[in-house]
Formats: C-alpha cells, sequence, structure tokens
C-alpha cells in the first residue's frame, strides 16, 4: 500500500531541491563582507537560506513600501496576494502579526516583517523643522 504522505514528501523534496540549486545560483545574490544576502522578491530578512527564500517556499510573506502605507504580500494555492495597509502604524503591525502569527501561516517570520514594516512607516512620516524666527531690529 502506497503512504497517504507521498505527495506532501514529494512537494517538500522538490522545494529542497530547488533552494540548494538557487542558493548559489541566483541573479539576486549579492555578496557584501563577507556574508551572501539576496535581493528576492518576498524575503523579508535578505538571508540567503531555505526558510527565507521568497521563491521555493509554500508559504511567503513580504512587506514592501506603498505610496502611503505598505503592502503586505502572502502566497495561497501558488498565487500571490497583495494587500495595502496604509490606516496607521500600530494597526498595520497588528494586521501583520494577525495575518502571520495568529493564523499559524508562518509565525517564524513575524518579527521580521512588523520590524521591516515599522522601518517604512517610520521612513514615510514627514520630519518637522524648526521654523527660524526673524526679530525684528530696533532702529
Amino acid at each position: 500500500p502506497r503512504s497517504k504522505w507521498l505527495p506532501k514528501r514529494k512537494q517538500w523534496y522538490q522545494r529542497r531541491v530547488r533552494g540548494s540549486i538557487i542558493r548559489k545560483n541566483s541573479c539576486f545574490l549579492v555578496s557584501s563582507l563577507g556574508t551572501t544576502l539576496t535581493r528576492e522578491p518576498n524575503n523579508i530578512s535578505s538571508k540567503n537560506s531555505f526558510k527565507a527564500n521568497g521563491l521555493v517556499n509554500k508559504h511567503v510573506v513580504g512587506v514592501k513600501a506603498a505610496d502611503k502605507g505598505v503592502i503586505l504580500t502572502t502566497k495561497s494555492k501558488g498565487r500571490l496576494t497583495n494587500t495595502t495597509l496604509s490606516r496607521g502604524g500600530r494597526r498595520t503591525i497588528k494586521t501583520i502579526r494577525a495575518a502571520t502569527a495568529g493564523s499559524h501561516y508562518r509565525p517564524d517570520l513575524t518579527d521580521s516583517a512588523v520590524r521591516k514594516a515599522s522601518a517604512i512607516l517610520r521612513s514615510q512620516k514627514s520630519k518637522n523643522v524648526a521654523k527660524r524666527r526673524s526679530r525684528k531690529y530696533k532702529n
């Protein structure tokens, strides 16, 4: 009798083979100061590892900047789903936590996604510049 886990195991091996091929031969690889980083889409930590790989994994979490806010990318059934989050920093972080750890999607990438989203939101804030006060001179 055939095992009922054979198709899942076969898919896992296929992802592992693809990951091992991409690990050393990819157009996204960047070497800097003795470490190898990657610029793959949907790779939050930019590490060149199977866990963080955005191309071969079944479940993917990606965060990138929008005009105003953040775009959260997830993968389900082979399709990438983009969600724009632009209703404030706390609400955005709460939504990212609910989408990753809250729904048991990729709880291991929750902290990296929150860090990246908060950095993007911090960079989008306008900086208040103090105006110089001009004094009236006495004649």
